[in-house]
């Protein structure tokens, strides 16, 4: 019993003794170098500093994403002229790093038996001609209920001449500042 007690004790002050052992009051600040790569694709990442390579993740043959804390992820004269050409219209949602606002159902007048919706699509983070689509969706009252109509061939596009040429005022605007 007496022999029992004492190797428990031993142990209990061994392991006690492991423990503070790595508590030392002294830290290692010996920095060590990785090794080198083995793998011929862990020396590309080496030599151009990303998977991705030199130039990160380009996705559908885009611009690279901004750096956090950059703005807006689209064009910033085309995120604007869009703003100011459905400001009339009540926006649901606008997403300036996608590039997307979707207006609520806008009715001209409550006695009016027709109300649009406009989804907007920024799709470039350059001030282009095909750097904007519009969606115009149309619907009339017919005995009490809304049913879908259609909007008109040139709507969306006179909707995105004007929001071009009101971004192209921005840019002019910007300049002379």
């Amino acid at each position: 019993m007496f022999q029992t007690r004492t190797h428990t004790g031993i142990l209990a002050a061994t392991g006690l003794a492991v423990l503070l052992a790595g508590c030392s009051s002294a830290p290692d600040l010996t920095v060590t170098e990785p090794p080198p790569p083995t793998d011929p694709r862990d020396r590309r990442v080496e030599e151009i500093g990303s998977v991705f390579g030199p130039d990160g993740l380009v996705l559908f043959g885009g611009e690279r994403a901004p750096e956090p804390g950059s703005g807006i992820g689209v064009n910033s004269f085309l995120w604007r002229a869009s703003l100011d050409t459905v400001a009339f219209m009540p926006v649901a949602s606008a997403d300036p790093f996608g590039g997307v606002i979707l207006t609520d159902w806008y009715q001209p007048s409550p006695a009016s038996d027709e109300r649009f919706k406009l989804n907007i699509f920024i799709l470039d983070r350059q001030l282009r001609a095909d750097g904007v689509r519009v969606a115009v969706f149309r619907q009339v009252r017919q005995r009490g209920e809304w049913v879908d109509a259609d909007a008109g061939a040139g709507t969306a596009n006179t909707l995105e001449e004007t929001i071009l040429t009101r971004a192209r005022e921005l840019r002019v605007i910007s300049q002379q500042q």
